[in-house]
């Protein structure tokens, strides 16, 4: 089930309703605070209208519901009700603070010293996101709020100019859906790319709408069939199942299928998958094994993220069997933690440590924020600090393996001697060549998602070819490489100085 639900999306939201959402999933918190924050912000924003006509207190409103979608913690979804306040109207941070504590007023701080992010003007545009990037390392929950409120904000967009239109979703396709993505959080990125993609390629999106209305009904009652025989065998089976459900693939990630298959839906396996959710990691593997002994995989779409979690900290069984009828179905197999992960990503923390239990939260999640931090410190430069994090963090990434089995994150169109070193300088500086699944490659060969790597190196080799900055694709790679022909430079020069001095 998507997060955000067109049904819900249409009706209009209330206090109470938000009151009842939160109370859904925190019982025992004490939820008085919403109905004062609300107060207090409608209050503040009292005579304000939006573009829609709208009472302002309307939006922010909608930002705390989805916040409190993403089963956020209460201090989050308050400061959501609260956002605007100091922006907007006379209402300042101390008043906040004062009536309602100093965690919610800094959340409300990292949204507000982050003004309104403007995608024109590269020098402001750059320094805003330089800011937004230093909040986030200061509290992450930050960028939770600017999600929620980015999504009411394209949900209504049509009362905007054109030109405002196309920016706002641009930034978001550009900007908000890879930091989504970077943090594990495959709904909300999934959501923000479908509201953008109908602003930025209208056409585009209405045709994919239309091509996939026929087939999407088809396979609803192919899966509807499949999920009564596999639930029959997995209770005969004894695997309890917490939830089967079906998942219809997301609209842009639709379109940029559609595009690698020559515009042909019929090619298009996955419009429909079945996600069967169990209490622990053994009875994804029965179930698994209780898939393939009734219909047969296909060759190579058995994809093993529970052992191999992707760097985001993505897991799950994936596997697309030739199901009865001889249709072609997949499955996904996960744990609750696991669903509550690739749901939420790493806002599934807040939920679960406000419930009293516990998950973590891959290291990588936070870590990338960390190197767009140093990244900051080093490159003053605007243009080329934004080709930079839009090269190497927020490009659309693959997910290849070490010959030991460990998963490597790149951008895509990322080459051997990027992956080479990304495992370790000395890798990159001695490769001489590399294989890509056993097969020997150029070095300028762009990777995918699922090959094996291995790069062969040449202990006596000296320094990297020069020629390798016109190939490489990472930041880190290029550093290495100028950083290993700088040195053997200046041992050439000073050798030389040597001779001339004797």
């Amino acid at each position: 089930m998507p997060l955000f639900s067109q049904k819900e999306q249409g009706q209009k939201q209330t206090i109470d309703g938000l009151v009842e959402k939160v109370r859904s999933y925190l019982p025992e918190e004490d939820l008085d605070i919403l109905y004062l924050a609300y107060d207090f912000a409608a209050e503040a924003h009292a005579g304000q209208k939006r573009a829609s006509g709208d009472p302002y207190i309307t939006h922010p409103l909608a930002t705390a519901h989805n916040l409190a979608d993403l089963k956020l913690d209460l201090p989050t979804v308050t400061a959501g009700l609260l956002h605007d306040v100091p922006e907007d109207t006379e209402v300042t941070l101390a008043d906040i603070q004062k009536n309602f504590g100093a965690e919610v007023a800094t959340l409300v701080k990292g949204i507000t010293k982050l003004g309104r992010l403007k995608y024109r003007g590269i020098e402001r545009y750059a320094e805003n996101l330089r800011k937004m990037f230093m909040a986030m390392a200061h509290d992450i929950r930050v960028i939770f709020i600017k999600f929620a409120d980015r999504i009411h904000n394209l949900e209504t967009i049509q009362y905007l100019r054109p030109e405002k239109q196309k920016r706002i979703a641009l930034e978001t396709m550009e900007i908000y859906a890879p930091i989504a993505n970077r943090l594990g959080m495959g709904e909300m990125k999934h959501h923000l790319e479908d509201l953008a993609f109908a602003i930025l390629q209208p056409q585009e999106y209405q045709w994919t709408l239309s091509l996939r209305k026929e087939p999407l009904g088809r396979q609803q009652k192919n899966v509807d069939k499949i999920k009564k025989i596999i639930s029959k065998d997995l209770k005969q089976a004894e695997i309890d199942v917490v939830s089967i459900h079906g998942r219809v693939k997301s609209i842009y990630s639709l379109y940029k299928k559609l595009l690698r298959k020559d515009r042909d839906i019929s090619r298009i396996y996955d419009l429909i998958a079945l996600r069967i959710i169990v209490p622990d990691i053994a009875d994804c593997y029965k179930t698994l094994g209780l898939i393939h002994s009734r219909w047969t995989p296909l060759p190579g779409r058995i994809k093993d993220y529970i052992a191999s979690p992707k760097p985001n900290g993505y897991q799950s069984l994936h596997t697309t069997v030739f199901a009865t009828g001889g249709h072609i179905v997949e499955f996904q197999i996960r744990t609750i933690e696991m669903h509550e992960l690739a749901e939420y990503g790493i806002a599934a923390h807040w939920h679960y440590k406000e419930s009293g239990r516990s998950i973590k939260i891959p290291e990588k999640h936070l870590k990338w924020i960390e190197e767009i931090i140093e990244i900051q410190k080093k490159i003053k430069d605007n243009e080329q600090y934004l080709q930079e994090i839009k090269l190497d963090f927020f490009h659309d990434r693959i997910y290849v393996f070490t010959p030991h089995g460990d998963v490597i994150e790149l951008p895509e169109g990322a080459t051997p001697i990027d992956f080479a070193y990304h495992v370790h300088t000395e890798l990159g500086n001695k490769c001489i060549g590399a294989k890509v699944n056993d097969n020997i490659v150029s070095l300028d060969t762009a990777l995918h998602s699922g090959d094996i790597v291995e790069i062969m190196t040449d202990k006596n080799r000296k320094a990297p070819s020069e020629d390798w900055l016109r190939i490489v694709k990472t930041k880190t790679a290029r550093e290495h490489i100028k950083h290993a022909i700088n040195r053997e430079k200046k041992k050439w020069i000073n050798i030389n100085l040597k001779k001339i001095n004797r």
